[in-house]
This record gives C-alpha cells, structure tokens and sequence, in this order.
C-alpha cells in the first residue's frame, strides 16, 4: 500500500503500454493514492470491513473520473476484493486471478509465497488460488516474520537493504527444497528487493503479471479513437 510500489506500477504501465504501441504513446489513467498510515492501522487492528469500505469509496471515485478498469495495487488489500467490486460497475482486475493463470500457463502447481503475514497466514489469497489448481507453500514462522517486517519496516519506506535481499534469498531457497516449483512475489514492493536473478525456481512477480495482464486487457480489439483507460485502485 505504499507510494513506493504505486510508482512501481505507474512505470510498468508506461513502459508496456510504450513498448506495445510504440513512439510517444504512454497508459491513459488515473491514479488515486490513499494514507498507508491509514490502512495499516486497520490492518494491525483487524478492522477489514472498515478497509473495505475505504479502498471500495476509492474505487468508486476512479470510475466516476471516467475509469474503464480498476486495479487495486496490493496483494494484501485484496482479502477486501469483494467490497470493492460491489461498490463499481466498471471490471475489476484481481492480482491473485492474474497471477493464477501464469502459473497454470507455466504447467507449475505447487509454488511458495512470500508477502506481509495477512497474506500469508490467512485463507483469502490461498483459497483463491486452489480454485485456479495451484497449492501454495509458505516460509516457516521465523521466516514469515521476517518477510513480513522486511516489507513494513524497510520496503514501505524505501530503503532497500541488502542483507534483506540475501535473507530473501536464503527463504526462496528453502521453498524451493520443500518443493516449491516456482515462488510468488505476493507483495507489490518485494519486486523492490529481489527478481528472478535470485532464486533458483522461476519466479511469479504479482506487480509486474498484474500489470502486464491489465494492459492485454485495455488494448484487446481495435483501439478507440483517443485509447483506453487504466487504473490505479487503492495505492
């Protein structure tokens, strides 16, 4: 949920959208920034509901400026999809789906997940993805822990530090020797921190599938006069 990541995406965006169209073209969108103060708070405090309605209010004022898709930049934030969709009429992209259908793409269905411990720990992100045939394997609690503070206490505060990046790696390895075929980025600031260079399996970077899959989506048929719409939910 920081504004690290939300400059993540909006440079994905750009770049695909210029590499696919080429010359000057850049990703038509419209961005809405919420306090991660905020939202963490909810989160150390279990208040989801309270989040839902949030990032759902925020969803709706991108669709009243005009949005055609929304996307909510977080993988944790997702456990409040729901609410989210119920609150627009426009579609809503849902990061685990996304990834969900790379993996299974890649013939790969067991892969390890690394992301805050609201994703790891709990059903949301794991149901989500058996109903795509993929089972997910998760660090030990130690390791877990320090996924999880890596992300909150460096990553959303934009320090990238390499001794984090050679515990990450040491995690990945252990997954991948517990049988992990591939390992899933299930945070949108780990692609800060580590990418396929530092693992020994392939990895799945949930900020980079979403918005690559956002992307096929806004320029699927003949472009209309003027291009489409992307957008950016909940960052």
């Amino acid at each position: 949920m920081s504004w690290e990541s939300s400059a993540e995406y909006y440079r994905l965006l750009n770049e695909e959208v210029r590499r696919r169209l080429g010359g000057h073209h850049c990703a038509r969108s419209l961005m809405l920034t919420v306090d991660f103060a905020e939202i963490e708070a909810m989160q150390r405090a279990g208040e989801w509901e309270a989040a839902g309605r949030l990032l759902a209010g925020a969803a709706g004022t991108l669709q009243r400026g005009g949005a055609e898709m929304v996307l909510l930049c977080t993988n944790t934030m997702h456990r409040v999809a729901a609410e989210i969709e119920a609150a627009i009429e426009v579609p809503f992209l849902h990061i685990v789906d996304a990834t969900a259908e790379r993996i299974a793409a890649a013939g790969l269905t067991a892969v390890g997940l690394l992301g805050t411990r609201f994703t790891m720990e709990t059903d949301f992100y794991r149901d989500r993805m058996r109903g795509h045939g993929i089972e997910l394997l998760v660090p030990d609690g130690p390791g877990r822990t320090l996924v999880h503070d890596v992300i909150y206490q460096e990553l959303t505060r934009n320090r990238v530090e390499e001794a984090s990046r050679q515990a990450y790696r040491r995690i990945i390895g252990d997954l991948a020797a517990r049988g992990a075929q591939g390992v899933i980025l299930g945070c949108t600031e780990i692609t800060l921190l580590v990418g396929p260079a530092d693992s020994p399996v392939p990895v799945f970077d949930s900020t980079r599938i979403h918005v690559e899959r956002a992307v096929d989506l806004a320029l699927a048929g003949a472009p209309e006069p003027g291009g489409r719409r992307l957008s950016e939910s909940g960052r």
